[in-house]
């Protein structure tokens, strides 16, 4: 098939029309994953918070835990501990976490995303106190 007289540019020009689309959507993609990879992290640091304060009853051994079980950020990580002190009644851990758009271009036009997880234990003897059977 011939071309018309003056089609000569007309595939480098719809490519320079649809190119940003392309790479503000690939950009966007790249968003999504990484507050998907921050709430898989987010879930894992309020079950180790969670299993830490079965143990140990005091305040900053579960934000330590939750810390120690994934890379967040100490300033966006807030937790709460509702715990019960009697032995084999349930404790529970909720992290909230601002999870920052920091993707160039997608970030400038979404705000930080709020990522919330709660996990619950039943609270235990610490591991010193208790003696082993035979």
């Amino acid at each position: 098939m011939r071309e018309g007289p003056g089609d000569e540019g007309q595939a480098a020009v719809e490519l320079a029309l649809v190119l940003p689309l392309l790479a503000l959507l690939l950009l966007g993609m790249v968003q999504v994953g990484l507050v998907v990879r921050d709430q898989v992290l987010v879930t894992h640091a309020a079950r180790e918070a969670a299993r830490e304060a079965a143990v140990d009853p005091s305040p900053d051994a579960a934000r330590r835990a939750a810390l120690a079980g994934a890379p967040l950020a100490t300033d966006r990580l807030q937790l709460r501990v509702a715990n019960d002190p009697r032995l084999g009644e349930r404790v529970s851990a909720e992290l909230q976490y601002r999870s920052p758009t920091a993707v160039p271009l997608v970030g400038a036009l979404l705000p930080d995303v709020q990522l919330n997880a709660t996990a619950s234990m039943r609270t235990e003897a610490p591991s010193s106190t208790v003696s082993p059977s035979r």
